[in-house]
């Protein structure tokens, strides 16, 4: 079904992993869709080729979302290509993970700048052509909810992530627009695989109790109802995306527990 047949959408992030999945499933699901990217134009343009090939409008555009000019350049590009923007999708983030004493004012800045700034300004430029019932989805993490060693920073940003999504949502919410952030936990993404070469998925998935690790669809179908107008009266919340993971006791064994 094609609930998105006419809407508009920028999804940034969009060349690889969770974003290029959201951005496929809207466009599959009627959106025409601005493929953001940053660091690999050839995925980016692959990706708003796909998206074409579905029969739906697409263009890219690259943008250091560190950077509050560049937000509002993406922000205008999208809305001038595509007439105006229905669907705003704040996927681009970056993840950086040492022992707490050993991050930088540098690495805290460009953790911050990108995950929650970043966020924050493309969502303030994109007011000045949202509709109303139109919608913003930030992407959060589980680990805004429960956390590793590590991931301080990180976890600092999907934090803020989920306090100013709910703040917003309660601002626009008479101007008719909703805004909800997704939380997914470990999703196979190729970053993962760069990362951890020898990366595990299926003793991942032994830990989760839906007794698998995610795929990018999965926070795509996500992504796709709270842009929807099924999700009308869905405002900010935080849907988490995780297979079961932040609801199991974390002290359990889950092979101990689990029949395959």
């Amino acid at each position: 079904m094609a609930t998105l047949a006419g809407k508009r959408a920028l999804v940034t992030g969009a060349n690889t992993g969770i974003g290029r999945e959201v951005a496929l499933e809207l466009a599959r699901q009627g959106a025409d869709v601005i493929v953001h990217w940053w660091g690999n134009q050839a995925e980016g343009e692959q990706a708003a080729a796909d998206i074409r090939a579905l029969g739906r409008k697409s263009d890219v555009c690259e943008a250091d979302l560190r950077d509050v000019d560049s937000c509002f350049r993406l922000i205008d590009f999208a809305a001038a290509r595509l007439g105006g923007l229905d669907i705003l999708v704040n996927n681009a983030g970056v993840t950086d993970t040492k022992v707490f004493r050993e991050f930088t004012p540098q690495d805290f800045d460009n953790v911050f700048n990108l995950n929650i700034r970043g966020q924050f300004f493309c969502a303030q430029r994109a007011l000045e052509y949202l509709s109303a019932s139109s919608s913003i989805i930030n992407m959060s993490s589980l680990h805004a909810l429960a956390s590793l060693p590590g991931y301080s920073v990180y976890a600092a940003t999907k934090g803020a992530i989920v306090s100013w999504t709910r703040s917003l949502a309660v601002e626009l919410a008479p101007k008719g627009i909703r805004v909800n952030a997704v939380a997914p936990g470990w999703i196979d993404v190729p970053s993962d695989h760069l990362k951890f070469p020898d990366i595990d998925l299926d003793a991942g998935g032994r830990q989760i109790p839906r007794r698998r690790v995610g795929d990018p669809l999965d926070v795509a179908k996500a992504c796709a109802y709270l842009a929807s107008d099924d999700a009308n009266y869905v405002t900010g919340t935080v849907m988490v995306v995780d297979g079961g993971l932040h609801a199991q006791l974390s002290l359990v064994t889950p092979e101990a527990h689990y029949d395959d």
